[in-house]
């Protein structure tokens, strides 16, 4: 798919086979110089300083909202807000949107499959307002069942573009439909979405959607969120502090506009700039050819895998992402992860954050293997190979 060349850990780890980006992803060579090169070479704060390196810093800053706001195609770049990730972004959206607009008795429309990241946030605040939380089941494939579960009270959707344990893409423009025929927003986790798929948040329809930095080959601690301008409009800040006023004064403040209201402190100036060229290098590779790539490495494993007896894949739903949880009888996810580690692969084990997930498919814990753009169809044999081989010394 692309030169590892550009991924300095296949360098210092040449035998590592990585499958675990639904984690977090391998970072590129250039969203790795663009950080050291920024600290070393180029900081200051933003937004608040007439120096020279403080107005270059704030002039790169923006242009990664730009940049966001294109990769998203939003209408406006004052609908991309700064977060630590995606977590924090869904929690903004929580404890900023949904308390002003949830009264005693509204529901909150979550699903089974969310992660912890999409249910915590609003069993909060429906216990701060009143407001009743209902879940959208899935079938045994993984496919949400959601054509009645929107009702008159229903307020606030929010769900997964992609799920993180069974992969399952879910129609996110359809659901934008139903939920404002409804007179529901949606709320879109898309950390497992942005990485892989292309999103267009005009052609989706959704109200926010929210995704991870370093889900996209960029850096750890920057997430965006974003927002319908007319919405954070109304929105008040979550937190205080800094840039995110127009005027102080001892018996009141006056916050400043989206985007700034909700960035409150110094912002995430690495971050944010590394995270242009994180967006960058995606982009010159191009969507498509990622999801393609992609889908291909997940075609090929889940054929191999399907055809071992005793291991069960969790969600075979048509539409997926390049995640592949399963489970084997008689063979603990712990352990089988144990035992491929010693062979240089990485995966993931466990209830992987997202328990009622779990549940649902009767297991408290299951292994999963992601895959990303560095990754090539001789690993994935070797995997499928390796898989076979646990099987065979660790079921006794």
């Amino acid at each position: 798919m692309i030169d590892r060349d550009q991924f300095p850990i296949f360098s210092h780890q040449p035998d590592l086979i990585y499958l675990d980006s639904a984690a977090t992803t391998h970072k590129p060579r250039s969203v790795i110089d663009a950080l050291a090169h920024f600290y070393a070479a180029e900081y200051a704060t933003v937004h608040r300083a007439i120096y020279r390196p403080s107005l270059e810093a704030t002039e790169r800053y923006n242009d990664t909202r730009e940049i966001v706001r294109r990769f998203l195609n939003a209408s406006h770049a004052s609908e991309i807000v700064f977060t630590r990730g995606t977590t924090d972004a869904l929690n903004l959206v929580a404890a900023s949107y949904a308390r002003e607009i949830l009264k005693p008795g509204d529901e909150i429309l979550i699903s089974v499959m969310e992660h912890h990241s999409n249910i915590v946030p609003w069993q909060m605040v429906a216990e701060q307002t009143g407001a009743l939380l209902k879940y959208i089941p899935v079938d045994e494939r993984g496919v949400l069942l959601w054509e009645n579960a929107i009702g008159p009270k229903t307020k606030i959707i929010a769900l997964a573009h992609v799920s993180n344990v069974t992969g399952t893409i879910n129609p996110i423009a359809s659901l934008s439909r139903a939920a404002h025929l409804a007179g529901a927003v949606l709320v879109v986790d898309g950390a497992q979405g942005a990485p892989h798929i292309a999103v267009d948040v005009q052609k989706l329809g959704c109200d926010f959607y929210a995704f991870s930095g370093h889900k996209c080959y960029g850096p750890t601690g920057i997430g965006v969120l974003y927002g319908k301008k007319e919405l954070l409009e109304k929105m008040p800040p979550v937190q205080g502090g800094g840039d995110m006023i127009v005027r102080v004064d001892l018996d009141r403040t006056t916050y400043a506009a989206p985007p700034l209201r909700f960035e409150a402190g110094t912002p995430i100036i690495g971050g944010v700039i590394a995270l242009k060229a994180a967006l960058d290098f995606i982009e010159k590779i191009g969507r498509s050819k990622i999801a393609s790539h992609e889908d291909a490495l997940l075609q090929c494993a889940t054929v191999q895998l399907a055809a071992i007896p005793g291991l069960r894949i969790l969600g075979t739903a048509p539409e997926k992402g390049p995640i592949l949880t399963f489970q084997i009888e008689g063979v603990h996810p712990l352990d089988l992860a144990t035992f491929l580690d010693l062979k240089h692969i990485a995966i993931r084990s466990g209830h992987l954050c997202a328990q009622p997930a779990m549940r649902a498919f009767g297991l408290e814990a299951a292994a999963r293997a992601s895959f990303g753009i560095y990754n090539t169809l001789n690993e994935v044999d070797r995997f499928c190979e390796a898989i076979q081989d646990a099987i065979r010394n660790l079921i006794t």
